[in-house]
């Protein structure tokens, strides 16, 4: 995953990634870690400032966030752990439980459910054998409601990790939940009737 950004993109990097690592341990000691934290420290005026792009790049290495990483973000930037905890549970873009590695949201606000967002939730449910917010027993999915994905004249949209696809219809449900299975790295893939890129 290791890449170097410049410090004026920090801010702008994907809360989730479409192919993450298995990591355990201190993200801040890695080099990637280091990296990460000096650009977005060189950033902004204060640490402070740099702890939403610090939590989204914990969440692109691990999938969410888990309390020790809040305690590592909180000692890297000089902040109180209950702090952290605090900005990382206001915030729904923070998954503070563990997350299948295709992470799909399904945009159920006015524009999408008038375009039968409902069904398209409950199609990726029966697909993928889950119920709202766990994660498949392979693994591979985790399906939850999104209040807006800003992406209401393209209704029905789903956000796959960092991926979204737009006019997404119950029927082309399966063909995207195969892609999904078939990509390997976590990417959603556009196939027929999958929709584009927003």
């Amino acid at each position: 995953m290791s890449r170097r950004i410049h410090p004026a993109v920090v801010a702008a990097q994907p809360f989730q990634l479409t192919a993450r690592e298995t990591f355990d341990g201190p993200i801040f000691e890695t080099e990637e870690g280091k990296h990460r934290l000096e650009a977005a420290l060189s950033r902004y005026p204060t640490k402070q400032a740099a702890l939403l792009p610090m939590l989204g790049f914990v969440q692109s290495v691990k999938g969410w966030i888990e309390p020790a990483d809040m305690v590592e973000v909180a000692e890297a930037l000089d902040l109180t752990p209950a702090y952290v905890h605090s900005i990382a549970t206001f915030y729904t873009m923070y998954n503070k439980h563990p997350v299948g590695r295709h992470f799909v949201q399904v945009c159920t606000n006015i524009s999408c459910h008038l375009n039968r967002a409902e069904e398209v939730l409950h199609r990726f449910l029966a697909e993928t054998g889950t119920r709202e917010g766990e994660v498949s027993a392979d693994g591979e999915f985790t399906v939850i409601e999104a209040e807006c994905l800003g992406a209401c004249g393209f209704a029905t949209v789903v956000q796959v990790n960092d991926r979204y696809l737009e006019d997404v219809t119950p029927d082309c449900v399966p063909g995207i939940v195969a892609n999904l299975r078939g990509a390997g790295n976590g990417a959603a893939t556009d196939g027929p009737g999958a929709g584009g890129d927003a």
